[in-house]
């Protein structure tokens, strides 16, 4: 009989690629999955049985903000308790490497007030700094465009870039390709590159061919009234590089945008035949960011969630505060700046038309550090699967499921993860399907979901029975 460390019983395996899930055991011996079938042959220093529940690849977060947090709250509790195993860093152009400190850049080029707090010269030092800090939870980095940028321009943001700065921002973004990052992210919405034109973007996303399977992550320069313009510059960047794209937290924001997602998704699926192309969203109508005068008129109603000058402000609308102050709420977020806010700005049709497609992934962009955090920080993989699965069937669970495990895999080159097979990392979630649910709202959004059973990651049980254990065997995991 052979022997291995840890035998999974009886759970019903979804293995990542979408096929529907069959009832199987499986062995794990150290960080790797060594069978998935039969495992009446098999005996386990550890033996566990799951009665059932779903036994899944590990949730892959493609869109985080989580460059510091894995190193300054290792125990990554806000991802863990969600059944996330991997985070992706690093997005909407902001990365903590390759990173030039600039502690007198303005607040609106961060996106949560500890961006600045640190910054590693290479991606070779962030490797380091997150491996010594030992996260619960593997950590990929993408390096950002405004943050190279900001290192090569320092604060003089407000214009194209030179063709010599050009050229050094790619002999950086080479380096931190060739040191393990996975892809280069822009924000072209925040101030740090709205004066960035196509161009620049073209010739930096151009460095990504010579590294197999890195991908260009964007922020677009317009998710509002500009939107359908924004997902074509978008594509003709992609196309003109030929790199491969992926279009973050996509949306159409502002009552006059609802029901744009139509046009928006018939560009990509056109592009799609002649490019790669893919996408991430959240469960959500309501966006977070800093707070910006210009974002503030397209939305319904603003939640403040952290601010510099008036703390006291943080989880109260910004109307009210406008309201208290006498003033127009567009005066108001002048005066709470710098400062974070949630604007409730999305419609649901738009958000389930985008789930839905075949080349959307989930990715929570939660913003850990922010004050009243919006409660996608905690709660977005648990929604999806209650909310959208379970209770309004957008998606089948194996659908939902691939889209948070196989599909983010292959499209951003993570080897040996994201599905259930021998010789794959053992980086697994178990969930019970007719319980998994999000907690977190607005009121309360640091709440951890509720059904996530057993969490694996690199044969590691950081979640048991439900409950956080202190196993922090999370990785750098390199492009």
């Amino acid at each position: 009989m052979p022997g291995c460390d840890l035998v999974l019983r009886g759970g019903l395996v979804l293995d990542g690629s979408g096929r529907a899930a069959a009832r199987a055991d499986m062995a794990i011996d150290g960080d790797t999955i060594i069978h998935i079938g039969d495992g009446s042959g098999w005996r386990g220093a550890q033996d566990i049985a799951l009665h059932g529940r779903v036994l899944a690849p590990g949730f892959i977060d493609v869109h985080t903000h989580d460059d510091w947090a894995a190193i300054t709250t290792p125990g990554m509790a806000c991802k863990i308790t969600q059944g996330v195993t991997t985070v992706i860093c690093g997005n909407c152009g902001v990365s903590a490497a390759p990173s030039i400190p600039q502690p007198g850049l303005p607040a609106p080029f961060t996106i949560t007030p500890d961006v600045l707090r640190m910054g590693f010269a290479d991606v070779a030092a962030y490797a380091g700094a997150v491996g010594q800090a030992g996260p619960a939870v593997n950590v990929s980095l993408l390096a950002g465009h405004s943050t190279l940028r900001a290192g090569v321009m320092g604060r003089d943001l407000k214009r194209p870039a030179t063709a010599p700065e050009i050229a050094q921002m790619a002999e950086m973004l080479d380096r931190a390709l060739s040191q393990g990052a996975i892809g280069l992210s822009s924000g072209l919405d925040y101030p740090a590159a709205l004066a960035a034109p196509a161009e620049e973007l073209v010739a930096l996303a151009r460095v990504l061919k010579a590294h197999e399977r890195a991908v260009y992550t964007t922020h677009m320069r317009d998710e509002s009234d500009g939107v359908i313009a924004a997902v074509e510059e978008a594509l003709d960047t992609a196309r003109q590089a030929g790199a491969r794209l992926v279009i973050s937290h996509h949306k159409c924001a502002g009552r006059a945008n609802f029901g744009k997602s139509v046009r928006t998704l018939a560009l990509i699926d056109a592009a799609r035949q002649t490019q790669p192309v893919a996408m991430d969203v959240y469960p959500y109508t309501a966006s977070s960011s800093a707070l910006i005068r210009r974002f503030v008129p397209a939305a319904e109603d603003v939640l403040i969630t952290w601010s510099d000058p008036h703390p006291g402000m943080a989880g109260r609308l910004l109307d009210d505060i406008a309201r208290d102050w006498g003033c127009a709420r567009e005066d108001a977020a002048d005066r709470l700046h710098p400062a974070g806010a949630i604007y409730f700005d999305m419609d649901e049709g738009d958000l389930q038309r985008i789930m839905a497609h075949p080349a959307t992934m989930i990715g929570s962009d939660g913003l850990p550090g922010a004050g009243r955090p919006h409660p996608r920080l905690w709660g977005t993989f648990p929604r999806v699967l209650g909310r959208y699965v379970r209770e309004l069937r957008l998606l089948t669970l194996a659908r939902a499921v691939h889209k948070m495990t196989g599909l983010p895999a292959r499209t951003f080159g993570l080897q040996d993860r994201g599905l259930l097979r021998p010789g794959y990392k053992a980086d697994l979630v178990v969930f019970d399907p007719d319980r998994i649910a999000d907690r977190a709202d607005y009121d309360h959004p640091e709440r951890p979901g509720a059904g996530v059973n057993y969490v694996l990651v690199n044969g590691a049980i950081a979640v048991e029975q439900g409950r956080q254990t202190a196993a922090r065997a999370g990785r750098f995991l390199e492009r």
